[in-house]
């Protein structure tokens, strides 16, 4: 008994110091990002290399195996706690995987996608894909050696949709966004049929973003984001990272001739936030101190962002706060600027994208990520199929890659297989607000007041506090009582277009 006790000890403590390991590395990502000097940036992705491939040592270390061996013994597996019996099986899964890829093949990877991220930063400022081409194809190239080394199931895909959200595939999406789609599509042209059009040319003047960051601040304190537990920064895209429920750290983008990029960017970040803040103490320090699954925390960011802050309640409880802000707005009804933050209109940037034609824009990324992967579409090749797809599922057509294929920052950086995860986030936030409707009758009374704690303490007490403790299937079930189903997605949708465009 001796023994095992000590081999757990030696298990969390190592556990413990890869956690360390990802906050230090996590930490100087959050610095690249939000204005660490352009001439320190090749040595600090040194540096975060370095770092990321002694982590990856010890996460691959013999000793580590012989552990997860002992642990994994049925009777000895049988008398650990919850969370040391969800660390042993998680560890194991990302062990088994990592093994597989050689320390340097590793390091390499790592200082190229640091490298990639400030190439294409200053790319998408200057409009020049050119200059940026080189390291994304490296990029794809380092993941398809992966991809060869862990091995292949269905499709090449997969393997990089697992990363995101377990269990996930491509025949799975497929059939979800196959049915999204054709529904999504439907519902478009009634609405750009309908004579009932909101106009949004109001929002066309200038917002001063000294105005705009205290507004920010003010949103995120209503919905319970902790201040002494995090902080607002300003970046090219917006991000969260949670380095720990004491540390999780936001940014967003102010552009003064659009009140609205900044504010609904920061709360889409804040809905993150308040999921790693609010993670169990008994995870902190661990591994599982994360949200289960990218489409789980995205269906926090967009629950907030799109359910509550684009809901006709919440607006009229904070818009005079917002007017106070900008008399611009003074001749403007409330219901004016609901409908202005919930027109469907075909667009070219994703992060500012409508609810409805939002699903698009992601499925032209899954397409084209399925594409590079199991068809071997070159990163050259990028922009004129990203073009393509643009006027084939929303009828428009970027004139700049800047408003392109540059839009977004996730493929500088390997994330390849994590934009299925923000679609999977709307099915996700519509389905838990389908079940918070039901289980807080004073739901939108609550919001029309302003008191956005309880749905935060509710989320909290069913999601948050359990980090990775569960998967997203056992989460989703466990919430709602049943397995993930879109058409709470295309009711939500439905029903709140057909209101404001009198469908």
């Amino acid at each position: 008994m001796k023994q095992i006790t000590e081999t757990l000890d030696s298990f969390l403590q190592l556990d413990r110091k890869l956690k360390y390991y990802e906050e230090a590395i996590g930490l100087m990502y959050w610095d690249l990002r939000t204005g660490a000097p352009k001439q320190g940036v090749d040595i600090r992705s040194e540096v975060i290399g370095e770092l990321s491939a002694e982590q990856f040592k010890l996460a691959t270390s013999a000793q580590l195996g012989e552990w997860l061996t002992t642990l994994e013994e049925q009777q000895i597996f049988a008398q650990l706690d919850e969370v040391s019996q969800t660390l042993v099986t998680e560890t194991r899964k990302a062990y088994d995987r990592n093994i597989l890829i050689p320390a340097p093949l590793y390091k390499e990877y790592v200082v190229l996608a640091s490298q990639s991220e400030a190439k294409w930063e200053e790319a998408k400022e200057n409009n020049d894909f050119a200059s940026f081409e080189p390291y994304l194809q490296k990029i794809i190239d380092y993941k398809n050696q992966f991809i060869d080394i862990w091995g292949v199931t269905t499709s090449r895909y997969d393997t990089l949709l697992d990363e995101y959200e377990p269990g996930m595939t491509v025949t799975e999406l497929d059939r979800i966004f196959g049915q999204l789609r054709g529904q999504l599509v439907d519902l478009l042209a009634r609405i750009q049929a309908s004579p009932h059009q909101p106009d949004r040319t109001f929002l066309q003047q200038s917002f001063p973003i000294a105005a705009q960051k205290q507004l920010s601040l003010q949103i995120l304190e209503q919905m319970g984001f902790n201040f002494q537990a995090g902080r607002l920064d300003e970046s090219v895209h917006p991000f969260a990272i949670g380095l720990n429920p004491g540390d999780v750290r936001i940014t967003t983008r102010y552009l003064e001739d659009d009140v609205t990029s900044a504010l609904f960017g920061t709360i889409h970040e804040g809905g993150h936030a308040l999921y790693e803040q609010n993670i169990a103490q008994r995870l902190a320090h661990t591994t599982l101190c994360t949200g289960t699954s990218m489409g789980i925390h995205e269906s926090q960011s967009r629950f907030w962002e799109n359910v509550i802050g684009r809901s006709r309640p919440f607006w009229n409880k904070n818009y005079s706060k917002l007017q106070s802000y900008f008399p611009n707005l003074q001749s403007i009804s409330v219901d004016q600027f609901y409908r202005a933050n919930n027109i469907v209109e075909p667009s070219l940037i994703r992060i500012e994208a409508d609810e409805l034609t939002y699903n698009l824009h992601i499925i032209i990324r899954y397409e084209l990520e399925k594409m590079i992967f199991n068809e071997g579409l070159q990163a050259k090749d990028l922009p004129a199929a990203w073009n393509e797809k643009y006027e084939q599922y929303l009828g428009i057509k970027p004139q700049t890659d800047s408003d392109g294929v540059l839009q977004d920052v996730h493929w500088s950086g390997g994330d390849f297989g994590y934009f299925p995860s923000y679609s999977l986030g709307n099915m996700y936030a519509a389905q838990f607000a389908h079940t918070m409707e039901q289980h807080i009758p004073a739901f939108w009374s609550l919001v029309a007041d302003g008191n956005l704690l309880p749905m935060k303490d509710w989320l909290t007490e069913r999601i948050y506090q359990y980090g990775k403790l569960k998967t997203p299937e056992q989460l989703i079930v466990d919430v709602t009582g049943k397995s993930l189903d879109p058409t709470h997605l295309v009711t939500y949708l439905t029903n709140k277009y057909s209101d404001i465009y009198q469908l």
